[in-house]
């Protein structure tokens, strides 16, 4: 029988929680969705980010579908520490029933420039989460890392980096067998940090120019709150070493762009590809596809792995790879999808 309150009383340590991803997170959490936790942990390495969220938090007003006031300096915790050092992980690790894996250098060109340092955060980063459980007393009963759809026929360094991470989590469901390991895949999220919405809305706050790579740049998008759903639903159905793949629009960048501008004459200045990016993107690739199943609305993307493969495919979920190049969403269903962010500031990065 489904557990419907998964995370009842349980304590929930989320990396990277004071990321744009991280902080719908823990409002979700805070909001007792999947049962109200006993502890939720926000490890992260910048101290002034989780000042920032602690005082907002403090200062919000009470209400019915949050646990803040009465139960916030039990509830709610901060732990400062670096995914990349493993004592400080393995502390944060032995509080924690179930690890949301958010933490990560997600810059495209950032990362083509310090690859290294992607390997330190997105590749031994993961690897410590799993260390310390495997070397812990304490059992951790779910780890779930948040993928892109960059780590699918990677050709930068952050999808090369992503992609080892689901080979790692994948893997760890055999080393740690009491603790289940999964993963969750999907694209831009819209106006979390780095992203064009913000961008796009900051230049024509300034009356212009756009800036845009190439004409032919296309992507998946999925809200913040569409990112979190997949990462609970997960939480939910999953089976050791399954990813989850949100069914979601894809769209032209310059078409994202011309909704943004509702109808407003401004420039696109279009720059030239940047280090280590795709025109397309690609979800499921043609290979992953042999071992993809429509689960709800998503695509579940078995593990290759024969210890952990217990579903038998007869028939693919797709007939080809998953791909944004196929242009799913037009200006108008983009502008339904964008009408939140013309009423709010996004540029700020705080998703409270």
């Amino acid at each position: 029988m489904l557990n419907k309150k998964p995370l009842e009383n349980k304590r929930i340590l989320v990396t990277g929680g004071t990321g744009s991803l991280g902080q719908v997170i823990v409002r979700h959490l805070l909001g007792c969705e999947m049962g109200k936790p006993s502890k939720i942990i926000v490890f992260s390495r910048d101290e002034a980010k989780q000042h920032y969220m602690r005082v907002l938090y403090l200062k919000r007003p009470a209400s019915t579908d949050e646990v803040i006031y009465n139960n916030f300096k039990r509830l709610l915790t901060f732990r400062i520490g670096d995914i990349r050092d493993l004592a400080s992980v393995s502390e944060a690790v032995s509080e924690a029933d179930v690890i949301i894996h958010t933490a990560a250098l997600k810059q495209v060109p950032s990362c083509e420039y310090f690859p290294y340092q992607a390997v330190l955060t997105n590749v031994i980063g993961a690897q410590n989460i799993v260390r310390a459980i495997h070397e812990s007393n304490k059992s951790v009963k779910t780890v779930v890392g948040v993928s892109t759809d960059k780590a699918c026929k990677a050709i930068n360094v952050m999808g090369m980096t992503k992609a080892l991470m689901e080979r790692i989590f994948i893997e760890a469901n055999i080393d740690c067998p009491k603790t289940r390991f999964i993963c969750v895949r999907y694209g831009n999220v819209l106006a979390s940090r780095g992203s064009v919405v913000p961008l796009f809305l900051d230049q024509i706050a300034r009356g212009g120019p756009i800036t845009i790579t190439v004409k032919e740049m296309t992507r998946f998008l999925l809200t913040t709150e569409l990112a979190a759903a997949t990462i609970f639903d997960a939480i939910r159905y999953a089976s050791p070493g399954e990813i989850y793949v949100p069914q979601v629009p894809s769209a032209r960048i310059t078409d994202v762009a011309e909704a943004l501008m509702n109808k407003k004459k401004i420039k696109i200045n279009y720059t030239g590809i940047r280090p280590g990016e795709k025109i397309h993107e690609v979800l499921v690739s043609e290979e992953e596809r042999y071992r993809t199943i429509e689960r709800g609305r998503y695509y579940v993307i078995c593990p290759m792995l024969p210890e952990l493969g217990k579903v038998t495919i007869k028939k693919p979920a797709l007939s080809s790879e998953y791909t944004s190049a196929k242009v799913t969403i037009n200006r108008l269903g983009l502008r339904n999808m964008l009408v939140s962010y013309f009423k709010n500031d996004v540029s700020k990065g705080m998703c409270l």
